[in-house]
């Protein structure tokens, strides 16, 4: 819900969660802060908060985070049917969605984090039935265009 790194979410404090965004102080390109969708901050306020540990993904020792999440997501990806999903292709799957959805590389990236578009542009994977309605509305228009009777003067 968010498309952030892993990295990101995991070590995310409850002092960086502030009112629809994240302050992420360490992440891969330099401090940040990004916007997060209303889905996103219902449930980060869902999780349950532990006195003395500042991370919201608390660790299994005090005042720790969650450090590794492959066994859990082995059994989340078994349990759902996507043997090949890595958690990853969550990341780029946001990205995928944004952009079916018409919103600029650009903004994309902002949300992902990236300095660069072109980065970015790895990530987007368009839908194939967003290309195919793509098409189809490429070919009613071109269509119309040639049968459309010339105005002669």
């Amino acid at each position: 819900l968010t498309g952030c790194r892993m990295s990101e979410i995991l070590t995310l404090e409850w002092d960086c969660v502030d009112d629809g965004y994240l302050h992420l102080p360490h992440t891969k390109t330099g401090p940040q802060r990004r916007p997060i969708s209303p889905q996103a901050q219902d449930l980060i306020a869902s999780i349950e908060r532990v006195d003395g540990n500042p991370y919201v993904i608390r660790g299994k020792l005090p005042g720790t985070h969650l450090v590794e999440v492959k066994k859990a997501w082995q059994r989340v990806r078994g349990r759902a049917g996507l043997k090949e999903v890595r958690l990853h292709d969550l990341r780029h799957t946001f990205a995928s969605v944004a952009v079916s959805n018409g919103m600029p590389l650009r903004m994309v990236g902002e949300l992902l984090g990236h300095r660069d578009v072109q980065t970015t542009n790895r990530y987007a994977h368009l839908a194939d039935s967003a290309v195919r309605e793509a098409a189809k509305a490429i070919g009613a228009g071109l269509s119309a265009a040639i049968e459309e009777p010339s105005v002669s003067k």
